[in-house]
C-alpha cells in the first residue's frame, strides 16, 4: 500500500470552494474527521458509489512525499460494503501539495456496482 499513489475525488464545486481557500475540505472529510481517498483500483467504485449523480468531477493525485507521513490506511467501518484498506490523512490536504489533477465526465460504459466492489479484492 505505502509507495502507492492515492487519488481524492471532489466535486467542481468543492474544487472551486478549495481553490480559493487554499486547502481541501470537502463535507463528507469534515463529517468523517479525514481526508478520503482511493488507489487506483479503488477509484471505479469510488465514483460509482459517491458520485453517481455528477456528470463531472476532479480527480487529484497528491505529492506521496508531502502527505505520506500523516496518511493511515484502515478498513471501512463494519457495515461497509467496501473492503480491503482506505488510506485517509489526517491532516490538511493543501493545493500546493497536488502534484496533478484531472476534470473528469462521466463515460459511456459502466460497470455493475457488484463487479466494481470485486475489483476492490484483487
Amino acid at each position: 500500500m505505502k509507495n502507492q499513489n492515492v487519488y481524492k475525488i471532489l466535486s467542481i464545486k468543492e474544487w472551486n470552494k478549495a481553490q480559493k481557500l487554499g486547502y481541501i475540505n470537502t463535507d463528507l472529510d469534515k463529517k468523517d474527521g479525514f481526508i478520503h481517498f482511493s488507489s487506483a483500483n479503488q477509484l471505479a467504485a469510488s465514483l460509482e458509489l459517491y458520485f453517481s449523480d455528477h456528470e463531472e468531477v476532479m480527480l487529484l493525485m497528491p505529492n506521496m512525499k508531502k502527505i505520506e507521513t500523516d496518511l493511515k490506511y484502515e478498513l471501512p467501518d463494519a457495515g461497509s460494503m467496501r473492503k480491503g484498506f482506505f488510506a485517509h490523512l489526517y491532516g490538511d490536504l493543501m493545493i500546493e501539495d497536488i502534484q496533478k489533477s484531472w476534470q473528469i465526465k462521466r463515460g459511456a460504459f459502466q460497470l455493475p456496482q457488484p463487479i466494481l466492489l470485486e475489483a476492490e479484492h484483487d
